[in-house]
């Protein structure tokens, strides 16, 4: 027991030694690697110290020689500087030299001027005495001549005046007449050059077309039973086609179709063929035949109208353009097909257009459209003119187009070439043999309307309107028209004419001045 207790102790001893050796060991060793390092630190800091001495003097280098560059680039810039300011003080200073020279020359001026000055002064003075001293002659001499010639001043100056005012009228009616002939006889040439290069390209035949305004029946009991009971299928055909049936009691085999409308007319034809054919004639086949032609009729519009466009090769325009120029197909003007002649007048503003280096397509539509406003003028109030403008502007057609319709009846002023182009060919068509007819009043009317403006000018005794109106040969008087005066009245009875007539092509005003003296010689028996 005691020996287990002492080994107890002892091993608890060997331990506590041991373990204060381990303390006073582990001080040691802790102690030994702080020393370490402080050591390894201070080597550290010392190489740190000298890296940043040398880095500092690497970068004290460097900021000198920036400096230094600075310092010489500042310098450069201040010698420019310094050489600008020089050269502009030495530029003043030989302004400022030239200026006092310059002065110096306005005072010597100066002082050559107000001698000169004085000069003038004492030529004036003598001028005056001088011109006194004329006045005095000049009125002496105006005494003595009035005294010889027996006329006034104001009498004499009046006589000069017209004297001269004569010579001066007959030159320049001379030069008129010249220029005028001159300019005419070139532009005739040129004109009728390209006219008649276009008119030989164009094919269309001018055959007088009429839309249809009497319908034949093949038996005369068809009448009745187109009017029907109490004339019931009559007014339902009447209300359905808004055109007017009239039976004619002359001929018992024809009735008239009337209406301002050709479109309507031309349905109202179709749907009469269409019910006398079918056989049966009462208001229900009457309203459904004439739905059918109807629709026959726009289809064969829009047909017209793109045909007349491929055909001139024109790009297709908005639909209710198309339907417009189809319908032209039903319209006729003094018995000329108005499609027929549109597609014509077409043609001749291409032809006259290739000739003259414009647009050949934006002519040939102009021309195919300057009478858009006849499909229109059937149903609304205006002029064609104005009718079809407004169309053609309100679906976006080009300007020149516009204004080509607007002015081919000289309603408003053409602004293009192509408006006048396209006034020339709608009167070259019109006016071509067999393409238009007219009554014979309206032949008269026109003689007469051309003989009385040519007799509404003073000093005209008789005019003649001649070769179907083309020309007025104007008979003057001797004594109240001088040759001189010719030319002038010419123009003005031109002008008038232009002014208040339409007509198609032209008129030539002629005018014959003639002065006979008559005596007779008596004879002795």
């Amino acid at each position: 027991m005691e020996n287990n207790i002492l080994y107890t102790l002892l091993g608890i001893l060997a331990i506590a030694v041991s373990f204060i050796l381990g303390y006073f060991l582990s001080s040691y060793i802790s102690r030994k690697g702080v020393q370490g390092a402080k050591k390894l630190a201070e080597t550290i800091i010392e190489d740190a110290k000298k890296q940043a001495q040398h880095i500092k003097r690497v970068e004290a280098t460097k900021i000198k020689e920036e400096l230094s560059k600075e310092q010489i680039a500042l310098e450069e810039d201040y010698q420019k500087k310094l050489e600008s300011v020089k050269n502009i003080e030495r530029a003043m200073n030989k302004r400022d030299a030239n200026l006092q020279l310059y002065e110096k020359q306005l005072k010597q001026k100066e002082s050559e001027l107000q001698e000169k000055l004085k000069e003038i002064d004492l030529h004036y003075d003598e001028l005056r005495s001088k011109e006194n001293s004329l006045k005095e002659m000049t009125s002496e001499y105006m005494t003595k001549l009035e005294k010889t010639a027996e006329m006034s001043q104001e009498e004499a100056k009046k006589n000069l005046i017209e004297e001269i005012r004569k010579q001066a009228e007959f030159e320049a009616s001379s030069m008129v007449r010249e220029i005028k002939e001159e300019a005419q006889r070139v532009a005739e040439i040129e004109a009728q050059k390209i006219i008649t290069l276009a008119i030989e390209r164009v094919g269309i035949e001018q055959v007088a077309e009429r839309t249809t305004s009497q319908f034949r029946l093949s038996d005369e009991s068809l009448k009745g039973r187109i009017i029907g009971h109490e004339g019931r299928n009559i007014k339902v055909f009447e209300e359905e086609t808004g055109v007017q049936l009239l039976i004619n009691n002359d001929d018992p085999l024809t009735v008239v179709l009337s209406s301002f409308n050709p479109v309507a007319r031309e349905i109202a034809r179709e749907s009469l063929d269409r019910l006398i054919q079918s056989g049966k004639i009462h208001p229900q086949k009457i309203k459904e035949l004439v739905g059918k032609s109807r629709k026959k009729i726009n289809k064969e519009i829009l047909i017209e109208g793109e045909k007349a466009f491929k055909t001139l090769g024109l790009d297709m325009p908005h639909p209710e353009i198309i339907k417009l120029v189809g319908q032209l197909k039903y319209r006729t003007s003094y018995g000329q097909n108005v499609l027929n002649h549109s597609i014509e007048v077409a043609e001749l503003c291409g032809n006259m257009a290739a000739e003259l280096n414009l647009d050949v397509k934006l002519a040939k539509r102009a021309g195919l459209l300057h009478d858009l406003g006849k499909a229109i003028d059937v149903v609304r109030e205006g002029t064609h003119p104005e009718l079809g403008a407004e169309a053609a502007r309100k679906y976006k057609e080009h300007e020149v187009v516009i204004n080509a319709i607007e002015s081919h009846h000289e309603d408003v002023e053409a602004t293009h070439p192509i408006s006048v182009l396209v006034a020339v060919a709608d009167a070259i068509s019109g006016s071509r043999p067999g393409a238009r007819r007219s009554s014979i009043t309206d032949y008269f009317k026109r003689i007469q309307t051309l003989e009385s403006i040519a007799n509404s000018f003073e000093g005209v005794e008789q005019s003649f309107a001649i070769q179907a109106g083309r020309e007025v040969r104007v008979l003057v008087s001797a004594d109240e028209v001088s040759d001189m005066h010719l030319p002038f009245l010419a123009r003005e009875i031109a002008k008038k004419i232009q002014e208040e007539m339409d007509y198609p092509g032209k008129v030539k005003v002629t005018i014959i001045r003639e002065k006979r003296s008559v005596d007779y010689a008596g004879v002795a028996m």
